[in-house]
């Protein structure tokens, strides 16, 4: 290392104290110094302090490190955990310059974890360790557990895995008991038939004598399963671990490219105003252009998010940065802050493969940026991920029907059928899946 801690402890104080002026609110932030083997370790295990056992982690990091070796990748600056206190780890490779943007990177991202609405309502930050340790903990208590195993774990975890984001999408999101929809139900046929009484109108519906299961569609598979399904209670509890883990998680998805932009923009924002002598100056411009530099043939979230907060900043002035960064997540900050210009400035245009070649549909003109804006907006975050909700059982044989939401992406269906057949297992029972291919309704089964 080219500095000290104490050193590093001082550009600490200068930037948080820069920050607060600045207006940013976080959590209490904590820092750990780790080399390169460790980075990979929490670059696999997703940054996080304790995370249960599984063989997909073990086989990242050696992906990581392979890639790594062969100077094929290189690792984070920095790793950041929405948690209270805000855990960061900084790579202790990383010269002076480099620790002070990721510092200052840093803050950035405490900030938008305490303050966007998808981490408020998604996320209790306090208990965000505890809970990962509490996982840990339980899942080792099975491996250890002579009546259950490590191989019995791990069938259960990988299953539990493939479908680990058929989970509700909406953060925070209070669950209305199906007792409740039956009230709800009844209680307007009941209104319905004393205003027939007064009124003399028909009642076009009538109650069901059974009420179907679900009553309405159910996007929450893993629930569902936990709750009618046949596992035994331990094998519940572990879809319920991969449950809360999955939904901790979906904020960060939501917000990617916001989250990053955000950062950016303050890391950029921070060490501007720290003055820095003009070869540490240099060095953070070249550091700053390598971490936005627009990526080919896909989005950069570092590069696409600051430039459009910069933008904002523009035409709306810094308050108005604090009230998007609050409010907003990437699907609605794209719709309304990307704009024509910008899409210009950034190349950006839509492609579509067709055989073996791909062609450019969309560029950044008068007319298809919008297109290109739009079909961003709609495939960013979880959107990226297929809706897939269970839609009946079958009472009879307790056959699960699920139906993929179509919206003119149909599904990879080696993958779905791969995936299905994990449900099958969860389930226990016949699983089908209704979804759309070449413009006709399908149903496969597992």
């Amino acid at each position: 290392m080219d500095y000290s801690i104490e050193e590093l402890e001082k550009w600490n104080e200068k930037i948080e104290k820069i920050a607060t002026g600045f207006g940013l609110d976080y959590y209490p932030q904590e820092f750990e110094i780790i080399d390169y083997k460790d980075m990979l370790g929490y670059e696999a295990y997703s940054g996080m302090p304790s995370r249960y056992p599984h063989w997909s982690y073990g086989k990242a990091y050696e992906r990581n490190k392979m890639l790594y070796s062969y100077n094929l990748t290189g690792l984070p600056y920095e790793m950041v955990i929405n948690s209270d206190p805000c855990i960061a780890y900084l790579m202790n490779e990383n010269t002076i310059v480099l620790q002070i943007l990721t510092i200052a990177h840093v803050y950035g991202h405490n900030d938008f974890f305490k303050n966007n609405r998808m981490f408020i309502k998604g996320t209790d930050a306090r208990l965000t360790v505890e809970m990962l340790k509490r996982n840990a903990d339980t899942i080792r208590s099975y491996i250890n557990d002579p009546s259950i195993g490590y191989e019995k774990v791990e069938k259960i975890l990988d299953a539990a895995h493939a479908i680990r984001f058929q989970v509700s999408r909406v953060p925070g999101e209070k669950r209305i008991s199906e007792e409740q929809i039956k009230k709800d139900i009844v209680d307007s046929y009941n209104r319905k038939v004393s205003e027939r009484d007064i009124f003399d109108d028909k009642i076009e519906e009538e109650l069901p004598e059974e009420f179907p299961i679900p009553i309405e569609p159910e996007e929450d598979i893993i629930y569902f399963i936990i709750k009618y399904g046949k596992l035994e209670e331990w094998e519940k509890n572990i879809l319920q671990i991969v449950r809360n883990e999955s939904m901790y998680f979906i904020p960060q998805i939501e917000t990617k490219i916001m989250n990053e932009g955000w950062a950016s923009y303050w890391h950029y924002t921070i060490l501007n105003a720290l003055n820095l002598e003009q070869g540490m100056h240099f060095e953070f411009i070249k550091r700053h252009n390598d971490v936005i530099r627009p990526h080919i043939g896909s989005i950069n979230p570092y590069f696409l998010g600051f430039m459009m907060f910069k933008d904002i900043e523009k035409r709306y002035g810094r308050e108005k940065l604090f009230e998007v960064r609050a409010l907003e997540r990437d699907s609605s900050f794209i719709r309304r802050y990307l704009t024509k210009d910008l899409c210009e400035e950034a190349n950006l245009f839509q492609y579509e493969k067709k055989g073996n070649e791909y062609f450019v549909t969309d560029i950044s003109d008068d007319t298809g940026w919008k297109e290109i804006r739009n079909n961003l907006s709609n495939s960013c975050g979880m959107s990226s991920i297929p809706t897939i909700r269970v839609k009946n059982l079958d009472k009879k044989d307790n056959c699960l029907l699920l139906e993929h939401v179509y919206d003119g992406r149909e599904l990879q269906m080696d993958y779905a059928r791969a995936t299905l057949s994990y449900i099958k297992q969860l389930w226990g029972r016949n699983v089908k899946l209704a979804t759309v291919v070449d413009n006709k309704n399908v149903t496969i089964d597992a």
